[in-house]
């Protein structure tokens, strides 16, 4: 008779539970043939594994070593299992969505949650990635469609504006342009140190935002360039300046940065970015769930 994994799993069980009945009750099954396929075991290696007579039971040098052994090749199997399942589940079609992280604060995530109970078969992944990454990925395939604040032309790819998401002001709490129910003037702002994000790589919705001063003859005194958004919003509670961002950062809801919205009509784009041609139909879905 061939040893076979099953009868490793028995020996495993025993050697950590260094009792039979702990075993049998550790695999949920009755001592009796336990006790039988170890003696197989033993039998087949014309070896004894175990010292019955201590209690509670202890193996044998050869048991030692049997263990060792066996352990390799339980972990192996279990691996080669767990690498067969992930290879399965690579075959299953790819729905891949890129998104910057600022896109993650208003609808997305509940639509993408739906998204995956409609995939039929596919699936739906997420890849945080910046603007230019997301054009690059669009275009060798790596991704299928991506969310983000900016445009950037490219007869490739084509960028559908969802909405127009109102502008907000984050400074620390108790500042003193922060008034209730009131708005801030971008004069005002342009007083205080900048924080914008991401500082690289560009174009980024950092650029969204000095082109609102820009477009109003304006320029703050400094400017801090940070990578994310969590960073900004660290730097602005620790009182090095203020950051613009779209209104949903407001779910955040950190104890120690107060928001107020911009004055006038101040919006960052929503937007859904694709590849020119024909939309399939997992992506006509996407678009139907965020009507």
């Amino acid at each position: 008779m061939a040893i076979d994994i099953r009868q490793l799993r028995y020996f495993l069980a025993v050697a950590a539970e260094r009792s039979f009945t702990q075993g049998a009750r550790r695999l949920n099954m009755a001592q009796a043939p336990l006790s039988k396929r170890i003696q197989e075991l033993e039998h087949e290696l014309s070896l004894q594994l175990f010292e019955r007579d201590s209690r509670p039971i202890s193996l044998t040098p050869a048991g030692h070593l049997f263990r060792e052994e066996a352990l390799r090749v339980v972990r192996g199997l279990d691996q080669l299992q767990a690498t067969m399942r992930r290879f399965a589940a690579s075959e299953r079609p790819r729905f891949v969505i890129g998104l910057v992280p600022s896109t993650l604060y208003g609808r997305l995530p509940e639509i993408i949650a739906s998204l995956r109970e409609e995939a039929d078969g596919f699936d739906v992944a997420l890849a945080e990635m910046e603007s230019l990454e997301q054009m690059a990925a669009l275009k060798e395939g790596r991704i299928d469609v991506g969310f983000d604040r900016i445009v950037i032309d490219d007869p490739l790819i084509v960028h559908m504006i969802l909405r127009e998401e109102p502008l907000v002001v984050a400074l620390p709490r108790g500042h003193g342009l922060l008034k209730e129910g009131s708005s801030i003037g971008l004069a005002d702002v342009a007083m205080l140190p900048l924080i914008v994000y991401p500082g690289i790589p560009r174009p980024s919705y950092a650029d969204l935002t000095l082109s609102l001063f820009q477009s109003h003859d304006l320029m703050p005194p400094s400017i801090i360039e940070v990578r994310e958004l969590q960073t900004a919003l660290v730097m602005v509670a620790s009182g090095a300046g203020a950051c613009i961002v779209p209104e949903s950062v407001r779910q955040l809801a950190r104890s120690d940065i107060g928001y107020a919205p911009l004055e006038g009509v101040a919006t960052a784009p929503f937007l859904l970015r694709r590849r020119a041609g024909d939309i399939p139909d997992l992506l006509q879905k996407l678009l139907r769930l965020y009507d």
